[in-house]
């Protein structure tokens, strides 16, 4: 099983980042927020972090993920394995994909 894990190129973790992106935008739109507004609720100093991070570039820090959860009306065991899936592919591969096949 570990042998058919392969090492993602930049193009793909381009990709991963980007489709990240798209995919936390949809969940500030789907609770109505501006970045401006996720912001504040997650007293973040800038706004344009999170257009950063929409953008594909930047990560949430780890120590947040229930804070971002929470802003974003999500459930954060969920939420993280979501991020898990964008920010460690492998780790995610390795930890839920074989539960899938059996």
């Amino acid at each position: 099983m570990l042998a058919e894990l392969h090492k993602s190129t930049p193009e793909e973790n381009k990709e991963q980042r980007a489709t990240f992106g798209l995919w936390l935008k949809a969940l500030r739109e789907a609770e109505g927020l501006s970045q401006r507004d996720l912001a504040d609720r997650l007293s973040l100093d800038y706004y344009t972090f999170i257009s950063q991070l929409e953008n594909g570039r930047g990560k949430i820090p780890a120590h947040r993920y229930g804070e971002w959860a929470t802003a974003l009306g999500q459930d954060p065991r969920s939420f993280v394995k979501t991020l898990l899936r964008y920010y460690e592919p492998l780790t995610y591969q390795i930890l839920f994909e074989s539960e899938q096949a059996g």
